[in-house]
């Protein structure tokens, strides 16, 4: 057994792989963190590849093997079981909406997955901050519906927190665990979390940042794959933050069209890459890059909020497609010095 199967085995996260979900999210995140291991195969001289594979072959994997195990840690992240809401008059705690899997919203820990570029700082003092139904500057029925369905429910915050009605309710510490870690030395309440239409959510760069301190603490690829599920970044409903306006259909379309529109192309990962800052051979602090990153699905993505046409589809694929792919380079070049 492999110092990095060892790992991965001993794992005490909670979460599941449901290795059978086939949602496109996943699956994207699992193409893109292999693509970008794949291009720095293919580019050792312009990336830290020989370092990389240093790293792998250490750990007894082929660089092939390290690229599936990374890619399956970014497809991972989507299956935490990490996040628990709970009933404002019954206390219940559930890690899911009963009406969510045809939404998009299969599990509540998606709400760690967005950076909101239309607001500024939040209260925990993030430059930008994540999903908040209160400050949302576009939304759709999705998130009215979340809003509605979930008025008054609080984030499980263990026993002596936020409690319901009729009683103090908990299955995981939601606040304690999931919101701790990706506070980041932040200012949080747990007052702040305890309705669900005014939940200040962390953004997804903190969730990156957390990974990332984990990985250069104790590296493993499970861990890495786990920073790169940060590409929601360049997904332009997780920038604009809704979970509406056309959000599964523009997934599920880019998952339908990445190979066959080219999406993946290497030289539009080129040209990419130099539109990303490096990140420093030392440093410790990858949100930088990841901000720049999601800017770029900002300012060049917002029209598949409102269009589904195949050619803006098209246009904007094969501009945040490549940024993704090429932010997990940026990612890797950094990692593998870690090694």
């Amino acid at each position: 057994m492999t110092t990095f199967t060892k790992l991965v085995c001993g794992a005490t996260l909670a979460f599941s792989l449901a290795m059978d979900a086939q949602a496109f999210s996943q699956e994207t995140h699992r193409r893109i963190a292999i693509d970008a291991v794949n291009y720095m195969k293919a580019n050792p001289s312009t990336t830290n590849y020989a370092k990389l594979l240093a790293g792998a072959t250490k750990a007894g994997l082929t660089i092939d093997q390290f690229a599936a195990a990374l890619g399956q840690g970014a497809y991972d992240v989507d299956d935490f079981n990490d996040t628990f809401l709970c009933g404002a008059s019954t206390g219940s705690c559930q890690q899911a909406p009963v009406w969510g899997a045809g939404s998009g919203i299969v599990k509540y820990t998606s709400y760690w997955h967005f950076q909101n570029h239309t607001q500024g700082a939040d209260v925990h003092g993030n430059d930008l901050g994540g999903y908040n139904y209160a400050k949302l500057t576009v939304w759709g029925d999705i998130d009215n519906m979340a809003a509605s369905w979930l008025y008054g429910d609080y984030l499980d915050d263990g026993k002596g927190g936020n409690s319901a009605w009729f009683g103090d309710s908990t299955k995981y510490n939601s606040y304690g665990i999931t919101e701790k870690n990706y506070r980041l030395g932040g200012y949080s309440t747990n007052a702040m979390y305890a309705d669900f239409e005014k939940m200040p959510f962390q953004p997804i760069d903190n969730l990156g940042q957390y990974w990332f301190q984990q990985f250069l603490t104790t590296p493993t690829v499970q861990t890495l794959g786990f920073v790169m599920h940060t590409t929601d970044l360049l997904q332009p409903h997780h920038v604009w933050t809704t979970s509406a306006l056309n959000h599964a259909g523009w997934e599920t379309w880019v998952n339908d069209n990445y190979y066959t529109e080219g999406l993946n192309n290497s030289a539009l990962v080129t040209t990419a890459l130099n539109n990303l800052t490096p990140i420093a051979p030392t440093a410790t602090d990858i949100r930088p890059l990841l901000t720049q990153a999601a800017s770029v699905a900002y300012t060049q993505g917002g029209i598949v909020l409102s269009s589904t046409d195949s050619n803006d589809r098209r246009n904007v694929g094969k501009i945040v497609i490549p940024h993704a792919i090429a932010t997990v380079v940026r990612v890797l070049n950094r990692a593998a010095e870690r090694f």
